[in-house]
């Protein structure tokens, strides 16, 4: 009897595996997004700013955009694509000490804009050229209840371009739980901590292709073109 039981669970189980995959609806769908290659700046919707600590040196940061790209990217940029430009920022401090810089994107008007992700974002990724200095870097980004957390992004003792890759911590609050709320989580900005007994005289510092992974599909649900119906009630 119990050598019967055993028969049929075995058929049961096989026959749930022959189920066609397509029965089943899937809720991912992963993309890695491109968020800024800094190859054709004037087409963005945004331009890149940057600010330091009170002890930086007069006529300090600068940001500009120069022709280059990483050699792990040549082979993806084709002769018909825009000639190949990174982002760049100088900084110098009249002191050494606990100083920082960001680089952050900004409006037209050059007021601060935060950059919206798609979907529920895994990973930050970019490539960023080290000067060999015994600085940090940090990723900044803005959470669904509007904290920004601030991603260790390791040290820039380097030189040359090195990919860095951030996971984004599953704790942090992607999409908020009220129609109301910020429905996206946002890229804030770069930072750059120097250390305390490092030189701070003269320093430059590279970024190219910024983008992430994400699952796109992640919030939408059944219904979700209804979220911001217009009832008529907004002037």
């Amino acid at each position: 009897m119990k050598k019967g039981v055993v028969i049929l669970g075995s058929l049961v189980l096989a026959l749930a595996f022959c189920i066609p995959a397509v029965a089943q609806p899937s809720a991912k769908a992963v993309e890695t997004i491109v968020i800024d290659n800094f190859d054709t700046p004037d087409e963005m919707d945004w331009t890149w700013g940057v600010r330091a600590s009170r002890f930086v040196a007069e006529g300090y940061p600068i940001v500009k955009s120069f022709e280059g790209i990483p050699n792990s990217l040549r082979p993806y940029h084709k002769d018909s694509d825009p000639t190949a430009q990174v982002l760049g920022s100088k900084v110098a401090f009249d002191r050494k000490g606990d100083n920082w810089f960001e680089v952050y994107p900004q409006d037209s008007e050059g007021k601060e804009y935060e950059i919206p992700f798609v979907g529920t974002v895994t990973q930050v990724d970019f490539w960023v050229w080290g000067a060999n200095y015994n600085y940090r870097l940090e990723v900044l980004i803005r959470d669904a209840d509007g904290r920004v957390h601030v991603l260790p992004a390791g040290s820039l003792m380097f030189q040359g371009w090195r990919n860095i890759v951030i996971n984004v911590p599953t704790y942090i609050r992607q999409h908020s739980r009220l129609r109301s709320g910020r429905p996206n989580l946002t890229f804030v900005g770069f930072r750059v901590r120097t250390d305390t007994s490092e030189a701070v005289d003269d320093y430059v510092i590279y970024f190219d292709q910024l983008k992430y992974t994400t699952n796109t599909l992640s919030n939408v649900y059944d219904g979700y073109d209804l979220k911001d119906a217009d009832f008529g009630d907004k002037e």
